[in-house]
């Protein structure tokens, strides 16, 4: 009998990551639940080894702390069980640039880039080595959109989707699998937490389609996953401009129309 990998989740006390913890379980894997709210997380664990007879951890940590994130790290790399991570943790952002203190800033930026860079450096060897693992990097389709405002946002968001396909070219060769996630905006306590009414936003999906949705992407291997995307050709049209650029920028002389007459 096979023996399914342990799936880390961080950002797991609701939400997406609460509802990818509860997917995995129904699945039958056994779990590790991090998050700041430990009465949460242990309320969550006691439903799911209920619901589902799984082993369920439950590891207390806030990922915009340099020590808990490394508590993370730690069992990242000495769990040899863990097979998934699912890089899930990440806050909004409230008001324009012009808004958002050092602190502000220094924490989303902790939270939504530095704890989930390091959280996937922590596995990418022992992944590599062992010849299989997944990691799941959740960002945001308003890493593509800069008209969408939140600005530091979606530059931390960016931030994911080219690291995630980055790690693709590097790891895959090594049989490991890295997904990106770009949900739109889905009903979570993200937006309350940001001070922000998700109830007058337009176009809100619930977080059980969102998260089913981009397990279909993950079952079938794919690199970057977009639920709310219903014309897949848009995307596969925007990656293939890109790549056709990469030949238009390896030039060793400045374009035509930046040279000035001597």
């Amino acid at each position: 009998m096979t023996t399914l990998s342990t799936v880390l989740v961080t950002g797991a006390s609701s939400g997406i990551g609460a509802t990818y913890a509860e997917r995995f379980a129904r699945r039958g894997h056994d779990l590790v639940l991090v998050a700041r709210d430990k009465s949460r997380l242990d309320a969550l664990a006691a439903r799911l080894r209920e619901a589902h007879r799984v082993g369920v951890d439950v590891l207390q940590a806030d990922l915009t702390s340099p020590a808990d994130v490394s508590a993370v790290e730690t069992r990242l790399r000495d769990d040899a069980r863990i097979g998934i991570l699912v890089n899930n943790a990440g806050i909004a952002q409230t008001g324009g640039f012009e808004q958002q203190s050092a602190q502000d800033i220094e924490r989303l930026i902790a939270l939504n880039v530095t704890a989930l860079t390091r959280l996937a450096g922590a596995v990418a060897s022992r992944f590599a080595q062992s010849g299989t693992g997944a990691i799941v990097n959740i960002g945001s389709v308003v890493g593509l959109a800069p008209e969408f405002g939140m600005s530091i946002y979606g530059a931390s968001k960016a931030f994911v989707l080219f690291l995630s396909q980055g790690l693709h070219l590097e790891l895959s060769p090594k049989g490991v699998y890295v997904q990106a996630v770009l949900p739109a905006t889905t009903r979570t306590e993200i937006w309350e937490r940001a001070g922000i009414d998700v109830n007058a936003l337009p176009e809100v999906m619930e977080v059980g389609e969102l998260v089913d949705a981009a397990l279909v992407g993950f079952d079938r291997r794919e690199l970057v996953t977009i639920p709310p995307l219903h014309v897949a050709e848009r995307w596969d049209a925007l990656d293939g401009a890109r790549q056709g650029l990469l030949g238009d920028i390896r030039q060793s002389q400045a374009a035509e129309r930046y040279r000035t007459d001597a």
